[in-house]
């Protein structure tokens, strides 16, 4: 693929985060839906929604996970969806757990520690349906998940797991909410805490004998969320501990799987000087990219045959790496 080249009105980070979100998009050339839920631990399964090709075990397969407060349906899951599709390959979007209307099953929250979510999976399709090949990528937290996913596996990931791929991802998340808390990001602040706490009370209605609303007054921040929220319910000492466990950028040397790691230098959450890493240049396995411009998984293409250029570079990337026949 050619380089991303930005689109002339969008060169503004903030607009190229935001606009996406309100772009037009129809996927008419997605193949048919299947849902389907993997369980991930006892008592907790996560859904995916699966387009499954004539004849799955003769395709390569892409698995994607969403970013924070998304969901599978995520118009870059989606897209990326459709353009594996059309490239032959079968495609899962995972919702991580309580996203995408599924906090019926589980009674656990989601945060970005959880990459043993998209593990299991992986692991399954590559199990129980014998798929010869199966690719990873993840969106911002999704990034972060796929990441440490990779790093976890080190040397020894699953027979059939290719390649993964990680757009935008927080892989740094003490310098994330570092960056969220700037004034520039306000918007985002309060667009991320306000959907948070609105999913957590839900999960409090759902569980009351496991949550409490009880703290949450006076929350205006993601790190005051987590201290409060994600940190005493999912088993760290703190906001800090969490960001420190669950962050993917201290496993990056372990990774031995092919990998594009995809951010714009212009990226308002998250800090391009994680990118800096002694670890991504020093590791074989890395293949890195940081366009100048494209925002926050933005990257809208000045070219509207690849106008959403960073799902076309994904799919492009595996492609590369399948030993399948894809279309």
């Amino acid at each position: 693929m050619e380089a991303f080249s930005p689109q002339a009105l969008l060169r503004n980070s903030h607009l190229m985060t935001i606009a996406p979100t309100f772009w037009p998009r129809r996927f008419r050339r997605l193949g048919p839906c299947e849902q389907r839920e993997f369980e991930v631990e006892p008592g907790s399964r996560i859904l995916g929604e699966c387009h499954w090709q004539g004849e799955p075990r003769r395709h390569p397969t892409l698995v994607i996970i969403h970013g924070l407060e998304g969901s599978c349906r995520s118009g870059y899951m989606m897209g990326t969806a459709e353009k594996a599709w059309i490239e032959g390959f079968n495609v899962v979007r995972l919702n991580q757990r309580n996203c995408g209307d599924t906090a019926r099953l589980t009674p656990a929250l989601y945060n970005s520690s959880r990459s043993g979510d998209v593990a299991r999976a992986v692991e399954e399709l590559l199990a129980r349906d014998r798929l010869p090949e199966v690719f990873a990528a993840g969106f911002s937290m999704g990034g972060n998940l796929v990441l440490k996913m990779a790093g976890e596996y080190a040397g020894n990931p699953p027979p059939g797991l290719r390649a993964v791929a990680a757009v935008s991802p927080s892989m740094d998340l003490a310098a994330c909410v570092d960056a969220l808390e700037e004034r520039r990001n306000r918007i985002y602040q309060i667009y991320f805490v306000r959907r948070l706490l609105n999913r957590f009370r839900a999960k409090v209605r759902q569980c009351p004998e496991i949550y409490s609303v009880k703290g949450l007054a006076g929350i205006r921040t993601v790190r005051e969320f987590d201290q409060a929220v994600t940190a005493p319910y999912c088993g760290f000492l703190s906001a800090a501990d969490y960001y420190a466990r669950a962050s993917a950028q201290p496993l990056l040397a372990a990774i031995r799987l092919p990998t594009l790691l995809l951010t714009a230098q212009d990226d308002t959450l998250i800090p391009f000087a994680s990118f800096a890493d002694s670890a991504i240049r020093a590791n074989p396995r890395i293949e890195l990219e940081t366009p100048q411009h494209g925002g926050h998984c933005g990257f809208v293409s000045s070219d509207s045959a690849t106008r959403f250029w960073a799902e076309a570079r994904v799919v492009d990337f595996f492609r590369q790496h399948s030993q399948l026949r894809t279309a």
